[in-house]
């Protein structure tokens, strides 16, 4: 049981502020540290850190030659990373305010510059036994996508960021997908708060895949074959968010994967996030499934 996670990585560079910057605001920061990052690196680790076995595939670039030792470091397989050593690596600039609420800049760089031929060759090591997790911070996601659907891969989608590229999806091929609310009012394609309307769109929209809706202090809900899972937050103070959805989508789907019913994985996802966010950075906040275990409540 391998897990391919062809996702993004990122230099972090994550801004101590009193609050979140409006318009027209200057603001003093308080401090600035770097971390590695980016949703694919963060959920590789997240998974690895849960007890599977992960290949991370992607490009890095200038700057960012560091992050495949925090991979490693991870437990995680860096067989399938590239570094172009002539393209600036993605990079994120991140307000972290004094609630632990975070807001972030996007810069694609090193993760956009997927080829055809880096797909079929990862791709073709990898067969129906195996899952692939993608997010939306590296292009070729519909090549992605259809040769793994070809495959018979197990295909894992969070639509993060939400942009036009999704809807050029084939998102009949996801099996399970991983929202917080606002993705899943811009999938479901209605403007609704109520997590409940949420699914019942979607759930029409996609009536096989498992839909997984993060509701921030709400805790989260589980949609899969007519059930509905609901889990309550593990309350915590929080230091920084920055990777608690990446922490969540690590664990559930780890839990999945090694046979926890969705209660029991919707409660593992639900105690790690609420130990990553106890910790400061992204990568580096994700405990492993020794440190959830374990902690204290």
């Amino acid at each position: 049981m391998r897990v391919l996670n062809f996702g993004s990585l990122n230099v972090d560079y994550v801004y101590k502020v009193d609050h979140i910057l409006v318009r027209g605001e200057t603001l003093q920061s308080g401090s600035r540290r770097i971390f590695s990052g980016g949703k694919g690196l963060n959920q590789s680790v997240a998974l690895a850190r849960a007890g599977l076995e992960v290949y991370h595939a992607g490009s890095t670039g200038q700057g960012g030659e560091f992050l495949t030792g925090v991979l490693e470091d991870a437990g995680v397989h860096t067989d399938f990373v590239r570094v172009l050593k002539d393209t600036p690596c993605g990079h994120t600039v991140i307000q972290n305010d004094k609630d632990g609420d975070n807001c972030i800049l996007l810069f694609g760089g090193a993760n956009q510059c997927i080829t055809d031929e880096q797909v079929d060759e990862v791709l073709s090591h990898f067969g129906s036994e195996d899952t692939l997790v993608l997010q939306n911070e590296i292009n070729a996601n519909v090549k992605i996508m259809e040769k793994a659907h070809e495959k018979g891969l197990t295909i894992v989608l969070n639509p993060s960021p939400f942009d036009e590229k999704i809807a050029a999806l084939p998102l009949s091929y996801v099996d399970i997908f991983f929202m917080n609310e606002i993705e899943a009012a811009q999938m479901a394609g209605i403007r609704s708060d109520d997590p409940d309307a949420l699914l019942d769109s979607l759930e029409a929209k996609f009536p096989e895949a498992r839909l997984v809706l993060t509701l921030g202090g709400a805790g989260s809900v589980c949609s899969f074959r007519g059930e509905r899972t609901r889990q309550q937050i593990y309350p915590v103070h929080a230091v920084d968010t920055t990777a608690a959805g990446d922490t969540f989508t690590g664990f559930f789907l780890s839990g999945i994967l090694r046979g926890l019913d969705t209660k029991e994985a919707l409660d593992l996802a639900s105690r790690a996030s609420a130990v990553a966010v106890t910790r400061p950075g992204a990568a580096p906040s994700i405990p492993t499934l020794k440190e959830v275990e374990a902690y204290r409540f």
